[in-house]
This record gives structure tokens, sequence and C-alpha cells, in this order.
């Protein structure tokens, strides 16, 4: 009973944050009026209508024309696929629920398929955004295999690439993974004071560290010390802030294909697009609070484990490994937070004959 418990004190405080959310002061109830638009793969997905979200009174006025330059905007990326298509929704959708400036978010949305557009915009009709194609060649020969199949598609390591696809003017973004929601204003998130660091994100120094990388990598010499002199501890790239000028100045691309040139003929690593960051940042990263990334709630890659949150207060639930809450709502067989999730699922049951598989 005592996962009931911290369930619903949890529950609780969660709904108490959605209900004192100032977007949320007018939210009128959803539209019965669907978003469909087929997409390849013979699958059709089906949407509501997200509700208006306005900025509050003490915002900036923003016009619906704004610049994607404008100083003024926040900008967030999320990745757009078949398989993540349901949660990449429901994220945007929990972004906009709790910001206390809606109208001022601006969304960079990654695709390899570029029939998504037309989907966000009808299920979005007033959202600022903008598609970049993300061309599959550009890595399909530095991928190598992974731990989970879902860990080696090309769109995983988009987020390497952002300082390149974005526009010039954008020196700021936080990424954020397809398979979270987010229950605070990320405006807080977004004002991360990053110093001298180039990204920033939630730290966990109590994690094996050790573990992310063979035992051939620590067994030779010239790759240990690739962590002399840096007090590493692993970070989720699931939720990053990211300084794109200093990214671009330091070439950070480059740095991260290197790592992933040298797994391809000595294997040091199991596990996707994760160890080539640890390897260039780890050790390098501006630490932010662990309210702004509650992982693992997926089963960290074992199927069937239900997690628990970490102690303290909770800004993001991500539910990062094998299990999604969409897969396990859909069967009927969710774990407890699961629940947490369903509130900003805006995907209508009974108008698709498609599935959307699980992923990373």
């Amino acid at each position: 009973m005592q996962w009931i418990i911290k369930f619903s004190r949890f529950f609780s405080a969660a709904m108490l944050v959605i209900f004192l959310s100032p977007s949320l002061q007018s939210y009128p109830p959803a539209e019965a009026i669907r978003s469909s638009y087929h997409i390849p793969h013979d699958y059709r997905f089906s949407f509501r209508n997200s509700p208006s979200f306005h900025n509050a009174d003490e915002c900036e006025l923003v016009s619906d024309k704004i610049s994607v330059c404008d100083p003024s905007l926040v900008h967030v990326a999320i990745t757009l696929d078949i398989d993540y298509l349901r949660g990449s929704i429901a994220a945007v959708h929990s972004i906009l629920r709790h910001a206390f400036c809606p109208e001022s978010i601006f969304f960079h949305f990654l695709v390899t398929d570029t029939n998504l557009e037309a989907l966000v915009q009808s299920t979005f009709p007033e959202l600022k955004f903008k598609v970049y194609y993300f061309d599959p060649s550009v890595v399909k020969g530095l991928i190598s295999s992974s731990v989970r199949q879902a860990l080696e598609q090309p769109l995983n390591y988009a987020r390497n690439y952002l300082a390149d696809l974005l526009e010039s003017c954008v020196r700021r973004v936080i990424y954020l993974d397809s398979d979270l929601v987010v229950v605070d204003d990320v405006a807080k998130l977004w004002s991360t004071d990053l110093g001298v660091k180039t990204i920033g994100a939630p730290e966990y120094c109590h994690a094996n560290f050790t573990k992310y990388f063979t035992a051939g990598f620590w067994s030779e010499p010239a790759f240990a010390a690739t962590f002399e002199g840096r007090k590493v501890c692993y970070f989720n790239t699931g939720v990053m802030v990211m300084d794109l000028v200093r990214w671009r100045k330091e070439g950070y691309t480059k740095k991260i294909e290197k790592w992933m040139e040298i797994q391809k003929s000595e294997r040091i690593y199991e596990l996707g697009s994760l160890p080539p960051f640890l390897l260039v940042f780890a050790g390098r990263v501006a630490g932010i609070q662990h309210r702004w990334n509650q992982h693992g709630l997926g089963g960290d890659n074992v199927k069937g484990s239900c997690r628990d949150l970490h102690a303290g207060p909770v800004s993001l639930l991500h539910w990062s490994g094998s299990g999604k809450p969409w897969i396990r709502l859909d069967s009927r067989n969710p774990c407890p937070l699961d629940a947490l999730w369903a509130p900003f699922d805006l995907y209508e049951h009974g108008h698709g004959h498609g599935h959307i598989h699980e992923s990373s």
C-alpha cells in the first residue's frame, strides 16, 4: 500500500500545480473537432484540437507574425516521428498548459518524415513552430548497434545537430524528449544560468558512471584518460538547456561524431546516443535541479517494471526506458504514475487503424 499513499500524495500536488497555472485560469473544454491527417505506413492518427492558451497580463505582447529571431521567445526543440507522435503531442500540450506565457514559446520540431507539419498545425492551430528535416543519412554511417533497436533510430541523434539545424539567431534552446510531460512553467527551465558551460541538465553523481562504457574502454589507458581532471556524473540527455552560440564556437557536433566513429571500430559503449554526450560533456555540465527530470518512469529498459518518483518536488515527468505510458494505458496494464501522463493525451481512440509502437 506504500506506493498508493505516495502516488496519492503526489497526484494531489500535481493537480494543485495544474489548477494554479496562470494559463489555465480560463481553460476551455477540449473541442470536439478532430485533427486527422494521413501519414505513411498506413497509419492514421486522430487528435482532439488543443484548447487555446494565452499569455498572462504580465507577459510581453507577442505578435502572431513574430520572427523566430525575436529575443523574447523561449525556444523548445522536440522530435516528431511515427512511434513517438502521441507522446510528442502530449508533451507540447503539457508545456502550453503550464506556461505563464504560452504564446511566447516557439517550438522547433525535428523530423525525418516531412508529412507531419499539417498534423501539428491542425492540433495546435495557434502554435508558433517550425519543422526541420533531419536527413537520416547524416548519421546512418555513424550509428552502432545498441541494447535496444529503438535506440538506433537516426532521429535519436538529431539533438547533436541542433546548432546546425536551427537558425543562427537562435542562441539557446531547451531540448526535450517526446516521452515526458512538463508540470511547471518551462520559462523557469529556460532561465537556467549556464555560466561558462554549454549545456545544463540535472546530474546524478550517485549513479555508477562506469557502467555506461565497456570494460574495453576502461582498460584502454588512452580512453580512460578522457575523464581525467573531470568530476564526472551521469546526466540524461532527454532534458537539456543548450547554449547554441558556445556549441557552434566549440564545434561540439564534430567532437561527438569523433567518438561515434571510434565506437564503430572499438565498441566502447552499448547505449546509443547517450555515451558520446557523456564523453564530451560529463563533468562540464551546469547542474539543474532534479525536479526538471524525474526520469526512469519507463522502467529503464526493464519491461514491466513500474518506478516510483525520486524524493523531492516535481516539474517534469520523464518516461525514459522501454515502457511508455500510452502503450501501457492502451493495454490496460498501466503503472500508477502513467495516470499523470493521461490528462495531456489528445489522442482520440476509435478513429485510427494504426498503432503507435513502443520506442526508446
